[in-house]
């Protein structure tokens, strides 16, 4: 078993999912009023205060990954059209007719932690788009297949990768899934490009908790940053689309643990 990487009990799955089912429910209240006029912002207001509601404790805001050097400033990761991943919820971004909108939400509840996103479509969306959305989401169902004892992290990557392949579109590179339960981010990290596996595979076992996230784009698999220290934007300005579920690896096969 490669080192660092959290076996979880049954009853320490059952906390997981605890945390996972307000993180559905929050995100299920987002997608409700998502429309056009609202802000970004307004997502993230929508977002603390259905975790309030529930006593949970957002996971992302004031958290500090490990692949920052400072700490994220919100709840939500609202990420817009071309913004791949941890989109900065701005009060100046307006939702418009026929965006995608994708919304990264993460919770604690006593000291265990689930995560999930949603892409929206805000409207009517153009055909590209929804073939994007379509093969993101039928990824992520694929993806989740797989994630049983005794396959691979390869497994979960090929499963991505392919359906990505399928459909004419890009999963972008250097940003995926991970391991998940008592923090955020955990070991290992669950790459949606294989070129991003390397040597890096994994076995799957019991009781691993992961959380499988494609992230594809429209054009391409390259990516920037941009001004605002965060948010991922596709290179080429092409829309993209993120879902994400976590996920108990069990001896009966894989457990959604971020479903209503």
């Amino acid at each position: 078993m490669k080192r660092g990487i959290e076996l979880y009990s049954d009853k320490e799955i059952e906390k997981i999912e605890k945390a996972c089912k307000v993180v559905a429910e929050v995100l299920h209240a987002v997608a409700e009023n998502v429309k056009p006029g609202i802000t970004a912002w307004d997502i993230e207001m929508i977002a603390r205060e259905e975790a309030k509601k529930r006593g949970a404790k957002p996971a992302f805001l004031n958290y500090k990954p490990p692949f920052s050097n400072v700490s994220y400033p919100a709840a939500t990761c609202v990420s817009i059209n071309e913004e791949v991943v941890h989109g900065l919820p701005k009060k100046e971004r307006v939702i418009e007719e026929g965006d995608l909108v994708s919304v990264d939400f993460g919770a604690i509840i006593d000291g265990y932690a689930g995560d999930s996103a949603i892409t929206v479509a805000v409207g009517n969306v153009d055909a590209d788009k929804k073939r994007l959305m379509e093969a993101t989401k039928l990824a992520l169902e694929r993806a989740v297949q797989k994630a049983a004892p005794g396959n691979w992290l390869s497994d979960i990557v090929e499963a991505v990768h392919s359906t990505a392949e399928e459909y004419g579109v890009y999963p972008v590179l250097r940003y995926g899934g991970h391991g998940i339960g008592k923090k955020v981010h955990e070991e290992p990290f669950i790459p949606n490009n294989r070129k991003d596996l390397g040597k890096k595979n994994v076995k799957l076992r019991r009781g691993m908790v992961i959380a499988i996230e494609p992230m594809f784009a429209l054009g391409t698999e390259e990516t920037v940053h941009d001004g605002d220290g965060w948010t991922v934007k596709t290179k080429d300005g092409s829309p993209s689309a993120h879902f994400e579920h976590t996920v108990a690896i069990t001896k009966e096969g894989p457990k959604v643990l971020t479903e209503i």
